[in-house]
This record gives C-alpha cells, sequence and structure tokens, in this order.
C-alpha cells in the first residue's frame, strides 16, 4: 500500500478505538471498586467486610480460569457481533450490582462480568491494532491500555468518592451508562465481517519458544510485583509511617507514573517491543530492590513506588505488543494465555504476600518482590539470548513437480 494511501486512516478507526479505551476503563473500574466500598457494601447487603472482599479475589480466579477455553470457544464469533454481546452484558450485570438487594445477586452479576471481562481482554488489542497501519500499533495499543491505567487514577478515586458521598450504587450505575456508549460506538463503528477481516489476528513472526519465555518471564514478574502491591498501603502506614492522606497522595502519584510509562512504552515499543519489556523487568526490579534499601524513608520510597507504576504499565503495553509479534496461533488466544498468567501471578503474589506480612511484617515484601522479579529479567534475557543462537530450522524441500507426458 502507497505511504500516502496508508495515511489515510478512516475516523471510524478513532471512534473504535476511543470506544475500547472507554469500555476498557470501565472494566477496570468496576473490577476493584468494592476494594474502597468495602463498609458501604457490607453494611447495605448485611454481610462482612471479608465476604465483600471476595468480589475482588473471585474477579481475578474467574478471569485467570475461563480466558484461554472462552476465547478459544467465540474464536470464530464475528468481531462486531462479539464486542456487542460482550459490552451488553457488561452494561445489564453493572447495572444489576447498582439494583442489587442482596449478595448472592451482586455475586452473580460480578462472575458475569468478570466472564466477559476474560474474553474482552484478549480480544480488544487485535481488534484495534487492525483499524490501524501496523507501523501505528503499538502506539495504538498503548492509547488502549491508558484506559486501564485511568482506571487506577481516576476510575477507583472517583467511583469511591461518589460511593462515600451518594451510595455505594450511584458508581456502578454510572460504569454501566458508560459501558452503553461503549456499545453504541462498536456496534456502529467496527466493520463488521470474520475476525481475521480488519484485525491483526495473526503474529508477523510466530514463536512458541519466544511465546513461553515471555509467559515465564511474566508470571515471576508479576508474583514479584504483587508480593508487595497487594499489601502498600500497609507498608505505607507501618514502614513509611504516613498519614491516611498521604496514603492516598502516594498512590494517585502511582496511578499517574503508571499513565506515563503507558504513552513511553507505546512510544519505544514501536522500536523493539522485546527491549521494551526487558528494559520495564529492569525498572520493576530496581524499584524492588531501592524499596527494600530504602528503609521506609517516605521521599525514597515515593520515588521507588513511582518507578513501580511507570514500569509494571510500561511491562504490560509492551507485552500485548510483543504477543503480537510473536503468537504462535491466533493474538487473541494467545493474549488470553497473556491474561491469565498475569492474573495468576497477581494470585501467588499476594498469597506469598499474606504469608510474609504474617511470619515477618511488611517490610519483607521488598526483597522477595525483587528476587522474583529478577527471576523474569534473568528469564527473558537469558531465554531471548539463547534462541537468538539457535539456528534457523531450513525450509522443507519443495515436493517434486511430477509432469505427465501427453501421449
Amino acid at each position: 500500500m502507497p505511504p500516502a494511501q496508508e495515511a489515510r486512516v478512516p475516523v471510524r478507526s478513532f471512534v473504535v478505538l476511543a470506544a475500547l479505551t472507554v469500555a476498557l476503563f470501565s472494566y477496570g473500574t468496576v473490577e476493584s471498586l468494592p476494594v474502597g466500598l468495602l463498609p458501604q457494601i457490607a453494611g447495605s447487603l448485611g454481610t462482612t467486610p471479608s465476604a465483600v472482599g471476595l468480589l475482588v479475589t473471585g474477579y481475578g480466579i474467574v478471569v485467570m480460569l475461563t480466558s484461554v477455553p472462552l476465547t478459544r470457544t467465540v474464536r470464530g464469533v464475528h468481531r462486531r457481533q462479539l464486542l456487542g454481546v460482550l459490552l451488553t452484558v457488561f452494561t445489564l450485570a453493572t447495572l444489576v450490582c447498582a439494583l442489587s438487594g442482596s449478595y448472592g445477586v451482586l455475586l452473580a452479576a460480578r462472575i458475569a462480568i468478570a466472564l466477559t471481562h476474560a474474553v474482552f481482554w484478549s480480544v480488544i488489542a487485535s481488534t484495534a491494532a487492525g483499524q490501524f497501519p501496523e507501523r501505528h500499533r503499538a502506539r495504538v495499543i498503548a492509547a488502549l491500555f491508558s484506559g486501564s491505567s485511568l482506571a487506577g487514577v481516576a476510575g477507583v478515586p472517583a467511583g469511591t468518592y461518589l460511593g462515600q458521598q451518594f451510595g455505594w450504587r450511584v458508581p456502578f450505575l454510572v460504569m454501566s451508562v458508560l459501558g452503553l456508549a461503549a456499545l453504541a460506538a462498536v456496534v456502529v463503528c467496527v466493520p463488521s465481517g470474520p475476525p481475521e477481516a480488519g484485525s491483526a489476528t495473526g503474529a508477523p513472526h510466530p514463536g512458541p519458544r519466544q511465546y513461553a519465555v515471555l509467559l515465564t518471564a511474566l508470571l515471576f514478574a508479576v508474583s514479584g510485583v504483587f508480593t508487595f502491591f497487594t499489601y502498600i498501603t500497609l507498608y505505607l502506614s507501618r514502614v513509611a509511617h504516613l498519614s491516611s492522606g498521604r496514603i492516598g497522595t502516594v498512590l494517585l502519584l502511582i496511578g499517574l507514573a503508571g499513565l506515563a510509562g503507558t504513552q513511553a512504552a507505546g512510544q519505544l515499543a514501536s522500536r523493539g517491543a522485546l527491549g521494551t519489556f526487558t528494559g520495564a523487568l529492569v525498572g520493576l526490579a530496581a524499584a524492588c530492590g531501592l524499596l527494600g534499601a530504602s528503609g521506609g524513608r517516605p521521599v525514597p520510597a515515593t520515588l521507588c513506588l513511582a518507578l513501580l507504576g511507570a514500569s509494571l504499565a510500561a511491562m504490560t503495553t509492551a507485552l500485548q505488543a510483543r504477543i503480537m509479534q510473536v503468537a504462535p496461533g491466533d493474538t487473541d488466544t494467545a493474549s488470553a494465555g497473556g491474561s491469565a498468567v498475569f492474573n495468576a501471578g497477581i494470585a501467588a503474589g499476594s498469597y506469598l504476600g499474606s504469608l510474609l506480612v504474617g511470619a515477618r511484617g511488611p517490610a519483607s515484601l521488598a526483597p522477595v518482590g525483587f528476587l522474583l522479579c529478577l527471576l523474569g529479567l534473568l528469564t527473558v534475557t537469558v531465554g531471548s539470548a539463547a534462541l537468538a543462537r539457535r539456528p534457523a530450522t531450513p525450509a522443507a524441500p519443495a515436493a517434486p513437480v511430477v509432469r505427465l507426458r501427453e501421449e
């Protein structure tokens, strides 16, 4: 395609990108909303805060277990119809959350949202990237995943504030309205046709071994980050001795750093996704290592946490860009595998962190996180170097051409 022609991207492509970004923002906000509204939800539904906390834990487990099988099941469905169904269920289930009168109804609605999340997260990158020329796709992914970063920076804090001021049902209602807006844009603007038509469903350089190295490194790194990150407020209050107001400021700074990390990774991954992913792992290991050495001093600890937030967001963006380069099969299923491993790392890190907090206190979390992030970094550097040294597999000889002599 000539460069002049390639530069003309239809307006509807930008509308699709904006709609999917809004939807990702809504999903990210809804996923974590119960964390900030534990007392309000528990008091309203006559249950315990720990039971409300399970609404978040269970959500992650559902996504982890169902991402790959569900994505494989629906991979032949036309993209407009698939996204339309997912966002319809999300909108209605979030509305049910807002109207639920019992814990059981709220739990069932959360499970429904998590099931759609498992597929939505797997297909949006290929859908959004497929609307644009290949050379722009890393930046498109960065713009897309800024929705996830904004959910942490603005969505959850704003939702928590709305819930505290006007009742916990209000933020769920707002997210349902946003889901409806994204649904309308998707139905109007996503091209009709099978997934292969207009979406980046095939990797240009498929590599099963590269993909396996990537996910192994991801598992180590995410486990290391969330060994600490799950208990960040405990660390900030007990080790750094910050007040609740200052803790909120630090969390906002982490979110803003994550947004910056997402955008930086989009620019860098367009030149080298593997290098950007590796650099993000260096940032994660450095942040955890320096955090452990900071002794809980507020200023160094805050700077380390900002580096942690930026590096984690950059790793997520670079991960998706790299998956779209080396996915051994279709990129949707490969993305589902990445999502499953990410959630498995969160679960493993959270569990390990709970053991460490009980046995050694929150000051022990960052050093263990450093070791796990370092294992992830070693995995991707050593594994990628070893694969680069492997001789290329020779192409299979062409079958001989048999010519039949005319009688």
